[in-house]
């Protein structure tokens, strides 16, 4: 069986019998193509003797296939049609956002901006199939280096070359404490304020503890930190009056039944800056910066949409830097 290289068979070339073929007329073939008719001939030519078959017959009168023709001509369309898949599976990864998404967010922002972030997708990425979970911090950015995930809803910021990252807002912090305890009272607070033993933070790996800690810039021993295992349990332990905490502002949405057992407070500078991460060598980048920039024009009521990511501000501390491995 004499060996064919496929170097000599291109997708123009069957672009051009299958042309033939529907129109069953040379010279309107080459209009269609783009080509001369003369061209077009001596390609078509050029294929028959790379196959060794005859594809049509040919009179003054008609062009006509040959069983040889109409057999490897229908094997051609399929080419195509396979060639054309191919260019549209590139446009969906370099273009438009479309298909499934694996987004990770972390546990303490997940169940409290994704019911906002769903119906905005829903209107604006119709063509999106999204796979969500949460978790902490090191597992989602892990799962996203090993391409288990596209994307990471993260606090900012998350160190690595080899991630992207896009600042979307700025979400405030709130002192809560229990409605009897002496700070309740207050208007306002500074972070200082809070530097005492009635500080409850979650266990280790959530970002929102390292953050709380920074925040009120004191050591705590181990044994003297009073630690709940999530943010929920956090707000069950304030409300029964065992200590206060800082709740991230989407978190406090539809808790007005603990308006008799909770006090909230605002914090002068206390903030965290959440933002969309993804691996730097994804060839979506530029979709991703499209998908930052729409999330950031629509940043949930209370935040502050954000472009630039800064470890200090005029107006007091943000996010610690902390290593992402331990957020």
């Amino acid at each position: 069986m004499t060996y064919i290289p496929l170097s000599g068979l291109s997708l123009r070339d069957i672009e051009y019998v299958v042309a033939v073929d529907d129109l069953r007329n040379f010279s309107r073939a080459a209009e269609r193509c783009g080509v001369s008719q003369g061209g077009l001939s001596e390609q078509v030519r050029k294929l028959e003797t790379l196959l060794g078959v005859v594809l049509f017959e040919r009179s003054r009168r008609r062009v006509t296939l040959t069983p040889e023709g109409a057999r490897l001509i229908a094997m051609g369309r399929d080419v195509l049609t396979a060639a054309r898949a191919m260019i549209e599976a590139a446009r969906v990864q370099t273009g438009p956002l479309e298909g499934l998404l694996r987004i990770g967010l972390i546990a303490t922002l997940g169940p409290y901006y994704v019911p906002t972030l769903l119906p905005l997708l829903r209107r604006a990425y119709p063509q999106l199939r999204l796979q969500l979970t949460d978790s902490l911090t090191n597992i989602m950015l892990r799962a996203l280096r090993h391409d288990e995930l596209d994307l990471v809803f993260a606090v900012l910021p998350v160190k690595g070359d080899n991630f992207h990252c896009a600042p979307l807002f700025e979400e405030p912090f709130l002192a809560a404490f229990p409605a009897d305890h002496p700070l309740a009272e207050r208007p306002a607070l500074l972070m200082g304020d809070l530097q005492g033993p009635d500080l409850l933070l979650l266990e280790d790996g959530h970002c929102l503890r390292d953050q709380a800690l920074a925040l009120c810039g004191m050591p705590i021993q181990r044994e003297q930190q009073r630690l709940a295992a999530s943010l929920e349990m956090l707000w069950h332990m304030i409300g029964a009056g065992e200590g206060y905490s800082l709740i991230p502002r989407l978190a406090l949405r539809n808790r007005s039944e603990w308006a008799d057992l909770i006090s909230l407070t605002p914090i002068a500078g206390a903030n965290r800056t959440i933002g969309l991460v993804w691996r730097a060598t994804d060839p979506r980048g530029p979709a991703f910066a499209e998908f930052a920039n729409f999330l950031r024009e629509n940043a949930p009521e209370g935040c502050r949409a954000v472009s630039t990511f800064a470890t200090q501000r005029e107006d007091g501390p943000t996010t610690p830097d902390t290593p992402d491995t331990e957020k």
